[in-house]
């Protein structure tokens, strides 16, 4: 039989991991639809999970890290340096859901897709 301190260690040590799997349970969700769509018919969306990251964005590491930097605002993503033509060719992007548990509903439009990528960054390359 085993002893009453190595009982209590027992059911001390399965209350830590009970409490680890609560606090992990509480752990603010970040999931994202990322989309844009175009005036000229083409349109793609893909899914964006961070901590831990997940999702179909190719670079979905880079994505939670420029988006991390903006505080989860994509209205504050930092520029990308670049020259875009002057063509006319609408494309609107959005990104929804939750960052950090926080809803995020975002849409603007561009004048075209290099104007929405140097706008975004990594964030919408896909």
């Amino acid at each position: 039989m085993a002893s009453p301190s190595a009982a209590s260690a027992a059911v001390a040590g399965s209350a830590a991991v009970a409490g680890s799997a609560a606090v992990a349970s509480k752990k603010k969700k970040t999931e994202l639809t990322l989309s844009y769509m175009a005036e000229a018919g083409f349109a793609a969306a893909v899914v964006l999970r961070c901590n831990p990251t997940g999702g179909a964005h190719p670079k979905k590491g880079k994505a939670c890290a420029a988006l991390a930097r903006a505080g989860g605002d994509p209205a504050r993503l930092e520029p990308v340096a670049g020259v875009c033509t002057m063509e006319y060719a609408p494309i609107t992007a959005e990104i929804t859901g939750r960052w950090k548990g926080a809803k995020v509903d975002w849409t603007r439009q561009f004048g075209n897709p290099c104007e929405m990528h140097l706008a975004t960054g990594i964030v919408l390359a896909f």
